[in-house]
């Protein structure tokens, strides 16, 4: 009897695989199949990979066949957030101004998962250079989410998130400067971790904020998030990416060890956030539900206190655009990228370059970047913003030194309608509970815990935990999904989006 692609999580794929219930090939068809009849109303891809699909399909089922032993991962189709250089692909980052930009090389993100046998299917969409909470910034296209596709899937990793939610893809590939895995996880009801700053190697991978960027992964299930980070994490620090730090691969055995209960943890609960102006009921509920499930098993909730929180968006907004403007100052018209054609001198080349290569959030940002980093301004604003950074660190150091991990909400509301937030500074909001672990560098996982009861949407809660105790954060999260998972069959609250389930991607 035929089952679709979409019921398999990627465990269940790569351990099929190594039984031999099924190819590596059929597997890779059916999401080539998946994606065919559901990106007409998702759009979550900027490019689709038959090729680079079929062929690393060919190797896992070839060495399959000689007995070789398969990475952990094997035959998993992954796709990849279009700021990441994938060899055969271009790498856009969803702007004009990268539009035929071929990627020589392969990131170290991605070059792992492929090493664990992931079958990269295409490139995400996102918002353009990573600047936005929606994926409306694309220069390219919009992505839809796939629980109402009138409504944005989040941003900026959107389409990475919308791949997943849509049973595209088991796992996908995003990064996070500033919320840019978990609030797109929150509201398209995936799975989506953002670990501590230096887990993951950044090489590769065209930069936003140097200091606040990092990789981190989507997935349907706590234990597929786990083993994508072992894929992640294994091969210890990367010598091509300073900030590098050695993590062990033991998330799958995080997860496996979550059974166990949470006998001696304890969580903190931020009372400011959960009063704060602009959480819906629904959310405040979901992270109750939450709440309630990790004291059922055994946790302790503790009140406590982030006494410098709300400086957090300033601070983001501050230092996020500096090293933006830094960052992109390379795109100048004349090394690669967009080149302004008919140009009479380099002054000219690199003005209208810029101007017609990146979009209006890319310059908004950018200007912004340049005007905080000017003589006499920079000391008003960007120093204080560090000094603000140092601060809030310093509270999470504290808060941690009471608790095991804290747990908030990850969004204050459920998915927006396109264009219903045309104010810069009102989408900026949007990260409110997001921002403040990307300037602490600490890491963080986003879990589904069912659909509001007012909007029909996915809810979410987010954990956050110490620097590089980023294990906690999938046990957690684990005992959080198996508490509202379905009493009958111990599937997870949220599955595929109703109106893409089982909609191409059979599997015989």
């Amino acid at each position: 009897m035929a089952r679709s692609f979409d019921t398999l999580t990627a465990a269940e794929i790569a351990a099929g695989i190594a039984a031999g219930d099924f190819s590596a090939a059929e597997v890779c068809a059916a999401a080539l199949d998946a994606i065919a009849a559901r990106e007409p109303e998702v759009q979550a891809f900027l490019q689709v990979t038959p090729e680079l699909a079929q062929e690393a399909a060919a190797r896992i089922d070839a060495a399959r066949a000689a007995g070789e032993a398969l990475g952990p991962l094997a035959g998993v189709p992954v796709a990849i957030k279009d700021n990441m250089n994938l060899a055969g692909t271009r790498t856009t980052c969803a702007s004009r101004m990268l539009e035929n930009y071929e990627s020589p090389y392969t990131a170290t993100c991605v070059a792992r998962m492929l090493a664990a046998g992931c079958i990269p299917v295409g490139k995400a969409n996102m918002d353009e250079f990573a600047f936005g909470s929606s994926t409306d910034s694309s220069a390219f296209h919009p992505t839809n989410n796939p629980w109402d596709t009138a409504r944005v899937p989040g941003g900026s990793s959107g389409g990475s998130a919308a791949a997943v939610a849509a049973g595209m893809v088991p796992l996908s590939l995003g990064s996070d400067t500033g919320g840019s895995i978990r609030q797109p996880a929150a509201l398209c009801g995936v799975v989506g971790m953002k670990p501590t700053y230096g887990a993951v190697s950044r090489y590769g991978v065209v930069a936003f904020g140097s200091s606040l960027d990092q990789v981190g992964p989507f997935g349907r299930t706590v234990a597929d998030v786990a083993l994508a980070m072992d894929a992640l994490v294994a091969g210890g620090r990367d010598p091509y990416d300073s900030t590098s730090q050695e993590v062990a691969p033991t998330f799958a055995a995080a997860v496996a060890a979550a059974g166990g209960g949470l006998s001696g943890a304890r969580i903190g609960m931020v009372p400011a956030f959960m009063e704060a102006t602009g959480l819906t009921a629904e959310v405040r509920r979901g992270v109750e539900r939450a709440a309630s499930a990790l004291e059922a098993a055994g946790a302790e909730l503790v009140e406590v206190d982030l006494p410098h929180i709300d400086a957090a968006i300033a601070a983001y907004y501050v230092i996020g655009p500096a090293e933006a403007f830094s960052n992109l100052a390379r795109f100048d018209g004349i090394r690669y990228g967009y080149q302004e054609p008919g140009c009479a001198n380099l002054a000219q080349q690199s003005a209208l370059s810029r101007a017609h290569g990146f979009g209006d959030e890319a310059k908004r940002r950018q200007m912004l970047g340049a005007y905080l980093l000017s003589s006499g301004v920079y000391d008003t604003y960007y120093y204080a913003a560090q000094k603000a950074r140092t601060l809030i660190t310093a509270d999470y150091t504290a808060a941690f030194a009471q608790v095991d991990a804290i747990l908030m909400p990850a969004t204050p509301h459920a998915a927006f309608r396109h264009g219903e937030i045309s104010d810069p500074t009102q989408m900026y909001l949007s990260d409110m509970y997001t921002i403040s672990l990307n300037i602490a560098g600490n890491g963080g996982i986003v879990v589904p815990v069912g659909l509001g009861e007012d909007t029909g949407l996915p809810m979410a809660a987010q954990l956050v935990a110490p620097a590089f105790a980023d294990e906690r954060l999938v046990t957690y999260a684990a005992v959080i999904e198996r508490a509202l998972a379905d009493a009958a069959t111990g599937a997870p609250v949220l599955g595929v989006a109703p109106a893409c389930a089982g909609k191409g991607g059979e599997l015989a």
